[in-house]
């Protein structure tokens, strides 16, 4: 097949659309790239709660799908909203890198390690409410908390020009860039509980193009995509908002085949409430299994407290 991929153009983007590119290659067939740039590229000086969600680096793409310029979509799975427009389909979940979030910093090892009056800079409510239920408990109430926008390489460029003592980012995006010497620690889920979907690349297509389900099938990994359904829908059943702190992550448990853990947390962007957690696991087989163990899960943490946005923005 000719296969046209629609991507962003930052270097991340570019780097995962041709990873894409080269796979499809591999298979025999003839693949070109057709970069753009989307709104959520070009709004950084507002959070992305503030003016439409994480459906604002796709929605470009989609347009691209639908008017006939580009045939998939690659886009890093935690951009794509909980539920795709009508006349969409998410195609392909590929083999996720490292979901876990990355601490970098030219100044100090840890979060314990900040100095007095310390900035540190995040672009995640969830990495917010984390970080701040970390640094309550080491007592560090001077510590900052600021937002951090932009494409990967601007904020590493914010940090190196001294705006931020440490940034956090995701660990994927650093080591498939090469950039794996600028992490100074990587935080285990138990310190800060990855976002639903992250490390995990999906593809899109418009839901009538059964020629490219065939074509994708071979990037398709079946492990990633149950656990990243899991997560996904414990995130669509809170709101699916980018305005409200939550952190979903499953994996399957070493000694039980089939047998996936899904632990999520919520948080309270006030600080008034504490930072709500639950867990549940189940044997899983296919995307319906999955997902009823994320509504399980969901289920237990408004149970437990957590509350889902009074509006919803897609994230």
């Amino acid at each position: 097949m000719s296969i046209t991929i629609a991507t962003r153009e930052s270097r991340l983007a570019l780097w995962q659309a041709e990873h894409v590119k080269a796979l499809l290659q591999g298979l025999g067939h003839r693949v070109q790239l057709l970069g753009m740039t989307t709104k959520g590229d070009q709004i950084l000086d507002r959070s992305l709660s503030k003016v439409g969600g994480k459906g604002l680096f796709v929605k470009e793409l989609e347009v691209a799908l639908e008017e006939g310029r580009a045939d998939i979509a690659v886009h890093s799975l935690k951009d794509v909203p909980m539920d795709l427009p009508e006349g969409f389909a998410l195609a392909c979940v590929m083999e996720r890198e490292d979901p876990r979030d990355a601490w970098v910093s030219p100044v100090c090892a840890t979060l314990a390690d900040l100095p007095t009056g310390a900035v540190v800079g995040t672009s995640s409510l969830r990495r917010l409410v984390l970080l701040r239920e970390a640094l309550d408990a080491l007592g560090r109430s001077d510590v900052r908390i600021e937002p951090l926008r932009g494409n990967l390489d601007t904020r590493l460029r914010k940090l190196d020009d001294g705006q931020y003592h440490a940034i956090v980012l995701a660990a994927a995006g650093l080591k498939r860039l090469g950039l794996s010497e600028r992490i100074r620690h990587i935080f285990e889920p138990v310190e800060s509980l990855p976002a639903a979907g992250q490390g995990a690349l999906g593809i899109e297509i418009r839901a009538d193009r059964a020629d490219l389900l065939t074509a994708l099938a071979p990037l398709v990994h079946q492990p990633t995509w149950l656990r990243v359904a899991a997560e996904r829908t414990v995130s669509r059943a809170m709101g699916g908002s980018c305005s409200m702190p939550l952190a979903a992550y499953a994996h399957w448990h070493a000694s039980d085949a089939g047998r996936l853990q899904l632990d999520a947390a919520w948080g309270d962007t006030e600080g008034v409430q504490p930072v709500v957690r639950v867990s549940g696991q189940a044997y899983v087989q296919d995307l319906a299994q999955a997902e009823a163990l994320g509504q399980r899960v969901a289920d237990a943490l408004r149970a437990a407290g957590a509350q889902p946005p009074a509006t919803s923005v897609e994230a």
